[in-house]
């Protein structure tokens, strides 16, 4: 074998060992879901084929060619035995693409697909695409609702930056190859976060939203909101509600938006979903968790105080730094639930629980005072029946 080939079989060799690389559980305090050491899809993970000109002729320095820069944001649905997660992955040239990676187990050993996935395009072609949520549609199809950025043609040419976000739609029945529907056409409203409901609601597709004024900013928009269309191909919202606000000095004080499709519970359904709040260092992005009601999806039945899980350790440091952001889950026959989180804009984390942890965590966690009074009366109560619990059985 040539010097050349030895080159290419070492490198698949080393990134082989890599990926083959066992994940540890860490250990936990909160007893609600269980982190795990590695993440689980980084921009190492990317396929050597989609970075490298493995061509000794053409690529003689064995150069990366194509970088990779991050692998984050992830749909999720178990599909054919699989774990199988939708990834925003990011070039170097700072455009996201969609790609599929696919695990036995759900904690390690993702594999990528060969190729990305080939989204068709709209008559107004996409710039960017990212964060898509999978949803499996009791109508037979595999939903997939993502961000569709594009330049703003009102802004003047000297700004570069300026976008506009739309809820872009496509389907599918085997992951590979996708139908690209109408995007979401919701009035006046930008939309980002949109998250198709798994079932039909009084016979129509029901949307879980997120409107907001500007491309980043949500102004007027006030949080996860709820719209009915008639059809997936042609879908327009004409009303629209907000069934979880926002609410100040909160984790949810400058936006939020529903995380991945919703997990139907004997006692409702369960909802992961991110907050935005301000501090001095910027944006904080963290999860929190709500339910609503099984015969009313828009009535909120329990609303647990603060964030569920927030960025920590090397989670904190990324492209886009303390954030925490999930927009996939996949919940097993047996109650076993795998929560696909995003630290910093980079990388791909897993944390596991069950259905019954989160019911449990979701109705005895007490919901926010909205004041600081409020919030010691709770911790107040809390204690005192720790101390009487103590006391009572002589251990204190």
């Amino acid at each position: 074998m040539s010097q050349s080939l030895e080159k290419v079989k070492a490198l698949l060799a080393e990134h082989e060992q890599f990926l083959s690389e066992k994940n540890e559980p860490l250990a936990e305090t909160t007893g609600v879901y269980q982190r795990y050491k590695n993440p689980i899809l980084t921009d190492r993970h990317t396929p050597v084929i989609w970075r490298y000109d493995l061509n000794p002729e053409t690529n003689p320095y064995m150069m990366e060619r194509q970088g990779m820069n991050a692998a984050f944001n992830s749909g999720a649905i178990e599909f054919n035995g699989k774990f199988c997660l939708v990834v925003r992955a990011e070039g170097y040239d700072r455009k996201s693409f969609f790609a599929v990676a696919e695990s036995d187990n759900g904690v390690d050993n993702f594999r990528f697909w060969d190729h990305p996935i080939t989204l068709p395009e709209t008559d107004e072609p996409d710039t960017n695409v990212y964060d898509m949520r999978l949803t499996g549609h009791e109508d037979g199809w595999i939903y997939g609702l993502f961000c569709t950025e594009r330049r703003d043609l009102t802004a003047p040419e000297s700004d570069q930056s300026a976008a506009t976000a739309k809820c872009g739609i496509a389907r599918t029945k085997d992951l590979v190859e996708w139908e690209r529907l109408a995007d979401l056409d919701s009035g006046g409203s930008q939309q980002r976060n949109v998250v198709l409901h798994p079932e039909f609601v009084n016979g129509r597709y029901a949307l879980y939203t997120r409107p907001q004024d500007g491309f980043i900013d949500a102004g007027k928009g006030g949080g996860i909101g709820w719209a009915l269309v008639e059809s997936m191909e042609k879908a327009v919202v004409s009303n629209e509600q907000i069934i979880d606000p926002k609410v100040y000095h909160t984790i949810k004080e400058v936006k939020n938006g529903q995380g991945p499709v919703p997990i139907k519970t004997k006692d409702g359904w369960l909802h992961l979903a991110h907050g935005v709040r301000n501090t001095a260092a910027g944006l904080r992005y963290t999860l929190y968790m709500f339910m609503t009601a099984l015969e009313d999806p828009t009535k909120v039945i329990h609303r647990p105080a603060g964030h569920f899980m927030g960025p920590q350790d090397d989670e904190r440091v990324g492209d886009v730094s303390n954030v925490l952001f999930t927009n996939g889950w996949i919940a097993k026959d047996n109650g076993d639930v795998y929560i696909y989180y995003a630290s910093s804009d980079t990388r791909m984390h897993v944390a596991t629980s069950t259905v019954d942890k989160l019911v449990d965590y979701c109705k005895n966690t007490p919901e926010d005072g909205l004041r600081s009074y409020a919030s010691v009366q709770t911790r107040n109560q809390l204690i005192d029946s720790n101390l009487a619990f103590l006391k009572a059985n002589g251990l204190k």
